[in-house]
Formats: C-alpha cells, sequence, structure tokens
C-alpha cells in the first residue's frame, strides 16, 4: 500500500493501549541526511474552543506507529495520566491564578 502525505493528514490516530482517539495527523518529521520518516505530529486539543489556544503538539516517534489503515493511524503510546492532562476548567483557573 502507498500512502502519499495528503492522504496521510485525512487519517485519525488512534492509541491501542487505550483505545483513545488522539486528534488528526498533521504534519510528518523527516531526517534529510537519512531520508527517513522520524515522527508523526498530531495537533493538540483547543482549549476552551480555541480562546486559550491550544495543548502542545503530540509527536509521535515513527518506531511507535503500529498500521496505517484506510482510515486510522494505530499507534502504541503509554496512556496519558490526569496530571498530564488536566480538564479545560482546571487549566483556567490556574491561567487565572485561583
Amino acid at each position: 500500500m502507498t500512502c502519499r502525505m495528503g492522504d496521510l493528514r485525512n487519517k485519525e490516530v488512534i492509541n491501542v493501549r487505550d483505545g483513545s482517539r488522539m486528534g488528526y495527523v498533521c504534519d510528518l518529521e523527516l531526517d534529510t541526511a537519512a531520508a527517513a520518516l522520524t515522527a508523526l505530529v498530531v495537533y493538540g486539543k483547543l482549549r476552551l474552543f480555541g480562546v486559550l489556544g491550544r495543548e502542545p503538539d503530540l509527536v509521535i516517534p515513527w518506531d511507535k506507529v503500529g498500521l496505517i489503515g484506510d482510515d486510522t493511524v494505530l499507534v502504541d503510546l503509554p496512556p496519558r495520566s490526569p496530571q498530564e492532562s488536566p480538564g479545560a476548567l482546571a487549566r483556567l483557573w490556574a491561567r487565572l491564578g485561583l
């Protein structure tokens, strides 16, 4: 199966360890010296409908990509702990200093 960058951008990224939907592929990282793909980049989720910006982008190393299917990309990453991804309200309170 061949896949172009434009086709890859429309694929959803799913973590096989916990079944979480991580987002859609938005970019690739290439090692130009070795001419090799090194990582997939998924945009961070919007904070409060984009008013408070975005969470940091998720960079998935190429060795963690398990399978590229017709509609999805399966990756094997450890699940995120609640401390790593606090809820929108908790981030808002922290930003306001409350």
